[in-house]
This record gives C-alpha cells, sequence and structure tokens, in this order.
C-alpha cells in the first residue's frame, strides 16, 4: 500500500500527517492501522524505528472524544526516554484534532507537580508502570473512562519486571476497552498476557526487511584495570563524533567519566542514579553533539534513539549475546559504516566464547600493545550547550529560542544547532567559536519578551 489515504482515516489526520513528512505508511502502520482505528485489539511484532507509535498512535487520536475531558487513552513504556518520545510524536499527530491533552507520568521527577497537571484533566497519557501504578493508588489518576490502553515494547517492560505493575494497571481498568500490544519477540509471557488481557486480536507480524548492517567488529584482550587507558586510545585513534561504551555498573560509568575528563576527553555518565533533569541535560547534551561519549549501562540507554554513532564499544562483554547483538546494532545504521569493539580480561574470556558460538564463525582481534601505545589526542565537540531556565510550561517554542540567537545574539543559522524543549527548562547546542558570545547577548536580551536566566552546561 502506497498511500495513508487508504488507511480510512479522517481528512484532518491525513491532511497532518502530509504535514509532519509521513510518505507512505510502514508494514507496520498498514496492518495495525485500520483494526486500531475500528477499535480491535491488536498484538503486533515490531522492532523501534519501524513506525510502531504512528501505528498505534493515529487510532488512539482518531478515536477520542475531545469534548470528553477524561482518560481516554493510556500509553505503557518501559522507561522515561521512550515515554517522553511517544508523548512528543502523540503531541504531533494530535495536532489533527482541537485541544487534546496528552500528560507524561514518569519516575524520577517530583509527583506533586503531575498531580496538579492531572487535576486538570486530560485526554491521554503516556507513562512508566512504576508512576502511574503510583497515581492510581493516590487516586489522582482515574481510568474509569478508558477507551484504549497501549503497552509499547511490552517485551522489554517485562524483562525490567513490570509484569506485576501491568497486571495491577490493567485490572483497573474497563472490561471494555481497546488493548494494543507492540513488542519486538514474542516470547511466552507475552502470550500469557495477551491471553489475560486481549480479546481476539489481529496478529501482525512484520518481516524485518531492513538492511544488512555495516559494521567491523573488533575484540581487544586488555588486563584489568586498563579499561580507561584502551577506552581513551579507542577514541584518540577514531576520533568520534558520538560514540556509547557500555558500562556494567553505574559506578564504572562514574569512575571511567571521571577518568576521561581529566585527560581532555568530552565524556557524559548516563544511570538510574541520576534526576530527570539531570538526565534530560545529558540526554540533550549527547544528542546535540556538544558531548562526544556516553558512558551507560544497558538499562539506562534503553529507549535512546541516536541516527548516527560512528563507534560502539563495550568496556567489557556483555553478559548474554543477544545484549552484545543489541548494543552493536546501534552503530552502522542509516548507511554509515560502523565500528563496534570489545574489551576482554582474560577471566572474560567464556563471554566471547559464547559470542563466537552464537556468531558462527572467528572472532576479529586488534594488537593490544599497539592500541594501548595511541597518545591521547582528544577532539572537542564542535558545538557547546546553554540552558535557558524556561520551557514549554512557559510558552517558549524553538522557534523563539532560534530568533533570539539569530536577531538579538547575531549569530548565523548555521552557528545553531538542536534546540530540545523540556517543561521548564530549554537546551540549545552553539557552535564552540560563538558560545561566549550567544551567552552574554541571551543574558542581556529577552526571549519573547521576557528575561530567562541563562547559563553554559
Amino acid at each position: 500500500m502506497s498511500s495513508f489515504d487508504q488507511l480510512g482515516l479522517s481528512p484532518a489526520m491525513l491532511a497532518n500527517l502530509t504535514r509532519m513528512g509521513f510518505g507512505s505508511p510502514t508494514p507496520v502502520q498498514v496492518a495495525s492501522i485500520p483494526p486500531a482505528v475500528a477499535g480491535r485489539d491488536v498484538i503486533a511484532m515490531a522492532k523501534t524505528g519501524s513506525g510502531k507509535t504512528a501505528a498505534f498512535g493515529v487510532g488512539l487520536i482518531e478515536r477520542l472524544n475531545i469534548r470528553h475531558f477524561a482518560v481516554q487513552g493510556l500509553v505503557l513504556c518501559p522507561t522515561r526516554e521512550l515515554a517522553d518520545q511517544v508523548a512528543k510524536a502523540l503531541r504531533e499527530l494530535a495536532r489533527a484534532r482541537d485541544n487534546v491533552k496528552i500528560l507524561t507520568l514518569c519516575g524520577g521527577v517530583a509527583i506533586g507537580p503531575q498531580i496538579g497537571s492531572l487535576s486538570h484533566g486530560a485526554h491521554i497519557v503516556v507513562g512508566t508502570p512504576g508512576r502511574v501504578q503510583d497515581h492510581l493508588r493516590k487516586g489522582t489518576l482515574s481510568l474509569d473512562k478508558l477507551l484504549t490502553v497501549v503497552l509499547d515494547e511490552a517485551d522489554r517492560m517485562l524483562d525490567m519486571g513490570f509484569s506485576e505493575s501491568i497486571n495491577d494497571i490493567l485490572a483497573q481498568t474497563p472490561a471494555q476497552k481497546q488493548t494494543l500490544l507492540f513488542s519486538a519477540t514474542w516470547p511466552n509471557a507475552i502470550r500469557t498476557l495477551s491471553e489475560a488481557f486481549q480479546v481476539d486480536p489481529v496478529d501482525v507480524r512484520v518481516a524485518d526487511t531492513e538492511p544488512e548492517l555495516d559494521i567491523e567488529e573488533r575484540f581487544y584482550e586488555i588486563q584489568p584495570g586498563q579499561q580507561t587507558d584502551a577506552l581513551a586510545a579507542l577514541l584518540s585513534e577514531y576520533q568520534p563524533a558520538s560514540c556509547i561504551a557500555f558500562c556494567t555498573t553505574k559506578q564504572q560509568c562514574d569512575e571511567i567519566e571521571a577518568a576521561l575528563n581529566v585527560r581532555g576527553f568530552s565524556a557524559l555518565a548516563l544511570h538510574g542514579d541520576l534526576d530527570q533533569r539531570d538526565r534530560d541535560a545529558v540526554l540533550a547534551r549527547f544528542a546535540n553533539q556538544s558531548c562526544a561519549v556516553l558512558l551507560a549501562t544497558d538499562v539506562a540507554a534503553r529507549g535512546l534513539d541516536i541516527k548516527a554513532l560512528p563507534l560502539v564499544v563495550n568496556v567489557e562483554p556483555a553478559r548474554d549475546p543477544e545484549i552484545h547483538t543489541h548494543r552493536v546494532g546501534r552503530t552502522g545504521r542509516a548507511g554509515e559504516k560502523g565500528v563496534a569493539v570489545t574489551f576482554c580480561t582474560p577471566s572474560q574470556g567464556h563471554r566471547v566464547s559464547r559470542l563466537e558460538a552464537v556468531a558462527g564463525k572467528p572472532l576479529g582481534w586488534g594488537d593490544t600493545p599497539v592500541l594501548l601505545a595511541t597518545p591521547d589526542h582528544p577532539v572537542q565537540p564542535a558545538r557547546q550547550t546553554l540552558c535557558i531556565a524556561g520551557g514549554r510550561k512557559d510558552k517558549v517554542r524553538p522557534g523563539d529560542v532560534l530568533g533570539a540567537l539569530t536577531g538579538d545574539a547575531g549569530l548565523a543559522g548555521t552557528a545553531v544547532g538542536k534546540i530540545d524543549l523540556f517543561e521548564f527548562q530549554c537546551y540549545v547546542a552553539v557552535n564552540r567559536d560563538v558560545v561566549r558570545k550567544a551567552l552574554k547577548r541571551l543574558e542581556a536580551g529577552k526571549i519573547k519578551g521576557r528575561k530567562f536566566r541563562v547559563r553554559m552546561v
């Protein structure tokens, strides 16, 4: 099918999809949207990047009764990052209708403002299971009028231990509702969940037609304690604009981040101990390329959608071959060549042996002494991030920030990079050679006629 026109959508939704730049529907959208719009239950096997958010989001928006100001749609996601991405995509899709209110309910931030927002009502709630449960327990969230519940990346939610939470939440929803279940895999736990909560679901299976990733993979045997030296040497050799280095523990993330920064590399740690504001700052800086290296745990990196990632490093081998494949598969996308490097101490050899058995061919090993002899050569990112103490709640838009930088601050449009807008703050990447000029001008000037505090991140 080559057009959204054939999926039975409203003229307003079709016009909005065109405005958003949607061309032809993806296979999962073709198979999922018509039954979702018709109110049928759907179970779909689809990977991230297959267009699944629109596959459930279009039906979710189309079926809303806007005049009825109650929670009619609930989307459960495994992580805060994915919930934020989904909410952002749904807000874009909701521009086909008037005054659709979408709220995000995730942990890691104060619950008070969320309670305040809920008291004013919402049509759709996007959240993580734990925080949604919190609101149900407090009585601040009512699902009595729910029409549709979506379980996004359901397999990952079950892997992360959310099974009881999901069952508890679904038990508090109306018996007559639509359930849309999206999962990348089809384990027994997903089948059990579907059998318990879905009625005659439309079964959508999308063949994996992704092109073969172009990844050069290499392994280095190192001694315990050489991880930071090996990583610094690798960064000096490849000079990547962006690199994720996967660590086993939060402590390892923090220790390697500190050691790299002392040596002049631009590195940030991402793990579960960060509060939401710090997490937002880390992700914004990495995505806008004002930080080159992200030290991350597997759980913290879930939901990250970084398109161009030339280098992925396993500071230690993954315990499970499937996790290794998922890590490595983050590079070499969009037709670009990628490099994946794994460091391994002698005592971790059994993990690498398992990877070799799964691959069915010998692994490529690099020359460790040659690598470790590489002198440190850190290159600072081309951009630096400014944080403006105003966001969506202050009615600030990306265009306002860009206008202030290119107008009052006198910067060329090409000197301004990605602008990330959050509820109470905004992060903007600016070319390093003009960032201090931009900071001074923004401090002295106004955005949308108002003064906002601005700082270098």
